[in-house]
């Protein structure tokens, strides 16, 4: 008899557990539509967090389906027109007696214009650990990877399933905010 209740508990247990939820459904789909995209593009405000100090500016990104991301700094003025590209192997600034200097983040993994770089990234490979409704929006969060060190993505998407929102942490702490506009998928 024991055995036979064990076994039901066990059989009720496991179809609780083995359907995903709508939300985290919703996310996958997201991440289906970014593997399958040629192109992903969107404009973004970024404030980097340092503690002491904080940073704001805004890009123009266009993500390929390499992983790449090209970006054109938008705002403000005094570094408008910076361009560059972030990949896996890293980075490159191009600009006109402008430079962006920023110090690197989170054990020195990290610089402000990898944001958007990491966001993609993330959404595309990312370890999702959680996903539930707050208000008319999905929020989801990702681990960037699977490693010790890795950086957790808060990600906000609208009614749509695009992201409008986002915060990396690291450590357990936010040093970086996203906010996410114009979000095209092609």
């Amino acid at each position: 008899m024991k055995k036979a209740v064990g076994l039901l508990l066990l059989v009720i247990l496991l179809s609780g557990c083995s359907g995903a939820s709508k939300e985290i459904e919703r996310g996958m789909a997201l991440r289906s539509k970014l593997l399958k995209a040629a192109t992903c593009s969107f404009d973004t405000q970024i404030t980097a967090d340092y503690g002491d100090k904080t940073y704001q500016f805004s890009m123009a990104c266009q993500g390929d389906d390499q992983g790449n991301l090209t970006f054109t700094v938008t705002a403000p003025e005094t570094i408008a027109g910076i361009t560059g590209k972030v990949t896996n192997q890293g980075g490159a600034l191009t600009f006109d007696d402008v430079a962006l200097q920023f110090d690197l983040m989170a054990d020195d993994q990290v610089t402000p214009v990898s944001a958007p770089w990491i966001l993609l990234k993330t959404l595309r490979s990312g370890y999702l650990t959680a996903a539930g409704t707050e208000g008319d929006q999905l929020h989801l969060t990702i681990d960037d990877s699977y490693e010790d060190d890795a950086l957790t993505l808060d990600i906000w998407l609208d009614g749509e399933d695009v992201p409008v929102r986002a915060e990396i942490l690291y450590d357990g702490r936010r040093i970086l905010s996203l906010t996410v506009a114009n979000f095209q998928i092609s």
